[in-house]
């Protein structure tokens, strides 16, 4: 049992586990500020291009039964959102990582040399001789 907790807190210590935990949580509020981009602008906005102010109340009824046909459009909606906002969140990080990598691989060039240590290296190499 000693072995299996200890196993389980080097598993729980790791570095991935502790971004995995950052990322889901982030990953939840990022999914909270597109669902009220989506609820609480774009779809009114389609809905008043499309005459119809609110996808979720579009049904249809058969007998008895109600098909939320809305919910299903409104669901779509937020999913090409929230895969549109995903995708130019990823070009802008890999834009941004490209140049950072650029700029590593292109070696710094030295700062030039002050006048007076030229000189003071100049007057050394003299007293040398």
């Amino acid at each position: 049992m000693k072995s299996f907790m200890k196993e389980f807190k080097e598993f729980i210590s790791k570095g991935n586990v502790m971004s995995m935990a950052v990322g889901i949580i982030i990953g939840s509020a990022f999914t909270a500020i597109v669902t009220s981009l989506n609820q609480d602008i774009i779809t009114p906005l389609l809905g008043l291009i499309l005459g119809q102010v609110d996808f979720t109340a579009l049904s249809l009824t058969v007998g008895d039964a109600s098909i939320m046909y809305g919910n299903f459009i409104q669901a779509i909606i937020t999913f090409l959102i929230t895969a549109f906002t995903l995708f130019l969140i990823l070009k802008a990080f890999n834009r941004f990582t490209a140049k950072k990598e650029a700029q590593k691989e292109e070696p710094e060039e030295p700062a030039p040399i002050p006048e007076d240590i030229k000189l003071l290296t100049e007057i050394r190499d003299l007293l040398q001789k």
